[in-house]
């Protein structure tokens, strides 16, 4: 398939599940969307949630590459301003929250993928910390996405709260600091 036919398929999934959740989002309205024949989409993709997952890790919309800003705190700030921008702009926002959202009542969309790939590109952050000595090896990777995503995740999707100008750096701070005296 061509790449730029791929995309606009890829566009008009995340598009229609940010627009009409997952239970909306059928290959038929992406076929519509893209102009592209449904039968051709299924050739690819053999249900909507596989076309959903590929999307998700495919998708220019979502596209992520890790920063590299020769600090291992730079590069974690960098990270959680990313994080804050994918889970509060639009469009990236509605794509993230209903099909990532959908990916823990719906078992046949391996939400996993979106995050592995994501996880695989973010521990070359960690690798070039350990490699510049600011890093101790034991650290674990995952551990220290996770707490930063979460913190953005929480306050931005299920708090609903603004998040200040200074978020990435307090939360970087006090995960690469601690919070005690």
């Amino acid at each position: 398939m061509a790449p730029r036919k791929q995309r606009e398929i890829f566009d008009a999934t995340l598009r229609l599940v940010a627009e009409k959740g997952y239970d909306g989002l059928t290959v038929e309205g992406v076929a519509e969307r893209s102009g592209v024949n449904k039968t051709t989409i299924y050739r690819w993709w053999p249900s909507k949630a596989a076309l959903l997952g590929a999307a998700l890790v495919e998708a220019e919309l979502l596209e992520f590459e890790p920063p590299d800003t020769g600090s291992l705190r730079g590069d974690l700030v960098a990270l959680v301003e990313g994080i804050v921008r994918l889970l509060t702009e639009p469009p990236a926002r509605e794509i993230a929250v209903a099909a990532l959202g959908a990916a823990v009542r719906h078992p046949e969309l391996d939400g996993r993928r979106f995050f592995a790939d994501r996880f695989a590109r973010e521990r070359q952050i960690f690798e070039r910390a350990v490699r510049r000595g600011e890093l101790k090896r034991s650290v674990d990777p995952m551990l220290v996405v996770d707490l930063l995503a979460g913190a953005v995740w929480i306050r931005a999707v299920f708090r609903g709260a603004p998040l200040p100008d200074d978020f990435a750096n307090q939360t970087v701070s006090a995960v690469l600091g601690g919070v005690t005296a």
